[in-house]
């Protein structure tokens, strides 16, 4: 319903390629956004900022990415406006680049003292929109798998909730994910080892660290689809019917804690702090790039690295690729344990295999704790 307004507002009956307006309005609303919500960061850092990031940013050059936002929604808008028919779009934009501006834009003094605290994670939802959008967004417009499918495709909004979700209460889930990871590797730690590991190059000790997490993936995500409870959760994850960069995060909160707790805790016992956040901005990376609506899928690439065309298989409702390719970062994993699966091609058919989870985000994330039974595929 929300999406059909939002198409409705902002949409029209024009061609959408370049030179017609279309995406100069996109990127006026985008930047617009990014600038007012990075402003809102400055005017209410204790209650819209990590306090773990805080002492991390460059602040001159945060300042300058703010102005620059606001510079490009105010004229990608202009420009928009100029190009197009309907100007809803234009006019949105150009209304966020100059609010944000009148509330002060990159100028906006930090004049208290910020402290620990419960915050919302709006600077990291803002910082990893934009990062990844950057990254993605042209490759699936230069590169697309599925030309039909726009980047706006049926149900982004849905996932853009769910980046949302994930992002934003960032402290909260950090907290339940670390929570036993810690308590594990308190108990279990093996006295030595990350002094052991870190005598080793930098680059062998993050191979090693993508290789353990790799590890610990494969069972808990065989986990989540070989046990009817938790394969409830898995569900939400697989309900998408077109893959893309956005689609990858949908995902129930539940089956990410899990996942991720599960990831950490070795990564925890064996492995310091500089290699465990390398691992974290690489995965958040290669699991983008591995849904996306990318075409290019080297072969010599695929033997060694989980590509689109590797995953995409994960996630086929065809019968010959149910409950293959476990991996998420070496596909010879799989072929280990007998779950590997590449032909040629790529599927036709994505989703669940006649299996139906309800719409919508409070509605998916609360039936699988209240449904007993759900048939599994």
């Amino acid at each position: 319903m929300i999406e059909q307004k939002i198409n409705a507002l902002f949409g029209d009956a024009e061609s959408t390629g370049m030179g017609t307006g279309w995406w100069s309005g996109v990127l006026s609303v985008f930047f617009g956004l990014l600038s007012f919500g990075a402003v809102l960061c400055l005017h209410f850092p204790q209650l819209l900022t990590v306090p773990q990031f805080r002492s991390h940013y460059p602040m001159q050059a945060i300042r300058a990415l703010i102005q620059c936002l606001i510079v490009g929604g105010a004229a990608f808008g202009i420009l928009s406006s100029i190009l197009r028919k309907k100007k809803v779009l234009a006019l949105t934009g150009l209304l966020l680049a100059m609010t944000a501006a009148a509330l002060g834009g990159s100028s906006v003094q930090i004049n208290k003292d910020l402290h620990d605290g419960p915050a919302i994670g709006l600077d990291w939802f803002l910082l990893d929109l934009l990062l990844t959008a950057a990254i993605y967004v042209p490759l699936e417009r230069l590169w697309p798998l599925h030309q039909e499918q726009g980047t706006f495709r049926d149900q982004w909004t849905l996932d853009v909730v769910y980046f949302m979700s994930t992002h934003l209460p960032i402290q909260i889930l950090s907290f339940l994910i670390l929570l036993p990871a810690v308590q594990f590797a308190r108990y279990v730690s093996v006295p030595g080892l990350q002094a052991l590991s870190a005598r080793l190059p930098w680059l062998l000790q993050f191979f090693m660290a993508v290789l353990v997490a790799d590890v610990a993936e494969y069972f808990i995500h065989l986990a989540f689809h070989k046990v009817p409870f938790l394969w409830s959760f898995h569900a939400v994850h697989h309900s998408s019917t077109a893959l893309d960069w956005l689609s990858g995060s949908r995902g129930h909160f539940f089956e990410d804690i899990i996942v991720r707790a599960c990831i950490m805790t070795p990564l925890m016992i064996a492995f310091s702090q500089s290699i465990i956040l390398g691992y974290l901005i690489f995965v958040t990376l290669q699991a983008t790039w591995s849904h996306c609506n990318f075409a290019p899928s080297p072969r010599w690439l695929a033997k060694c690295l989980v590509t689109p065309r590797y995953h995409h298989w994960h996630h086929t409702s065809q019968k010959e690729g149910l409950d293959k390719n476990f991996a998420v970062h070496f596909p010879w994993i799989d072929q280990i344990f007998g779950t590997y699966y590449l032909p040629d091609g790529w599927p036709e058919l994505y989703g669940l295999d006649g299996e139906q989870i309800s719409p919508g985000f409070i509605r998916q994330t609360i039936e699988p704790f209240t449904k007993n039974k759900r048939n599994y595929r």
